[in-house]
């Protein structure tokens, strides 16, 4: 890898001669601009807008614009007797967790190699340090024309240095929050709960740049003269209603996708439409006869002849109900008109003449 940097690491009165490495890289793919009507490149050409023509690079230099517009020369000389200390030393200033670094801080990756066999000995001295205190640290560095801030930490066997932004660089979070009280029940935060533990974990190596790939397919068909690949076309997200309803298809799709394991969601659900099955069964019956049937009028008679002797009920009212049952379309017209007779008489004697009925029948 080639080193973008060359200097040392300042550990006390310890020295670390190093060289800075990118410790990443961007695999986007990259496009040109071009003219349309004949594929010509389009390029930007360096004009001076006072004598309006091209200058080279030996005639540009640099200036900082005031508030008025007026700009101010700078030289590369002028920067270069700043009183810097880190114009070519990483200066570690402190210690500390790694957790209080905030994550919005932090910006490109590199990787500190030791610079010749006199730097192997501090420089392993350094990484053991820091990997027996679990600790970073920090530092000032100066990097293309500015001072900066670094985070020191050890990535295998190697030391990275990740640069921090200045804490007065990072925004507060003023505005973006959801204004008003809004309250998540805690139903609903079991359904999170139980979404993210079907997600599970994932290997982050797994994880590809899909839409890149995407691209390399279409120049790779252009350039052979084919037809390039058409995307599929998913369907748009509809707008969510149910909060409770969205989590719980979320988290039965994922199980899905992950082969089905677990069921606790979907017990729930069954357990949650138990109640309309038997709504619908007690309204059946309404449903099919439009008044009471006869059958509950049968048993509400029975059961007043019942209490004066058990033995007479079981005899002479449960029988009789049963071969009543099992009979014809004819015999049912009978029971009904025997069941709104009874229901128009009072007392004792015509509850007698409707089991008499009833036998005769």
């Amino acid at each position: 890898m080639r080193s973008i940097w060359n200097g040392a690491i300042s550990f006390g009165l310890v020295s670390i001669p190093i060289k800075l490495v990118n410790a990443t890289e961007s695999h986007a793919v990259s496009f040109r601009q071009i003219h349309t009507e004949d594929g010509g490149r389009i390029r930007y050409r360096k004009v001076c807008e006072l004598e309006d023509r091209e200058v080279t690079q030996a005639e540009i230099g640099k200036a900082y614009e005031d508030a008025d517009g007026a700009m101010i020369p700078i030289t590369d000389e002028d920067l270069s007797q700043l009183p810097i200390p880190t114009a070519r030393t990483i200066e570690i200033v402190a210690f500390v967790p790694e957790d209080r670094i905030d994550p919005l801080q932090m910006g490109s990756a590199y990787y500190l190699a030791a610079s010749g066999a006199p730097a192997a000995k501090p420089y392993t001295l350094l990484r053991e340090a820091l990997k027996r205190s679990n600790r970073v640290a920090i530092a000032k560095f100066a990097l293309r024309g500015r001072e900066r801030l670094g985070m020191l930490r050890v990535v295998g066997d190697a030391i990275a240095m990740h640069g921090l932004l200045w804490p007065d660089e990072v925004r507060a979070p003023e505005g973006v929050a959801p204004e008003g009280g809004v309250t998540v029940r805690d139903q609903e935060l079991d359904l999170a709960d139980a979404l993210m533990d079907t997600l599970g974990e994932i290997d982050l190596d797994d994880l590809h740049d899909e839409y890149r790939e995407a691209v390399e397919e279409v120049v790779a068909a252009k350039a052979a003269g084919e037809r390039p690949p058409e995307s599929r076309e998913e369907a748009a997200p509809g707008k969510v209603l149910d909060l409770m309803a969205a989590l719980e298809s979320s988290v039965r799709a994922a199980r899905e996708s992950r082969g089905g394991e677990g069921g606790g969601t979907d017990e729930e659900a069954e357990v949650r439409s138990l109640p309309q099955r038997k709504t619908a069964s007690r309204r059946t019956p309404k449903e099919t006869g439009g008044k009471k049937s006869t059958s509950t009028a049968a048993k509400k008679t029975a059961a007043k002849k019942a209490e004066p002797k058990k033995s007479t009920a079981k005899s002479g009212a449960s029988a009789p109900a049963k071969k009543t049952a099992a009979k014809g379309t004819a015999k049912k017209a009978a029971g009904r008109s025997t069941a709104k007779e009874s229901a128009r008489s009072t007392g004792r004697s015509t509850a007698k003449k409707t089991a008499s009925r009833r036998r005769s029948a």
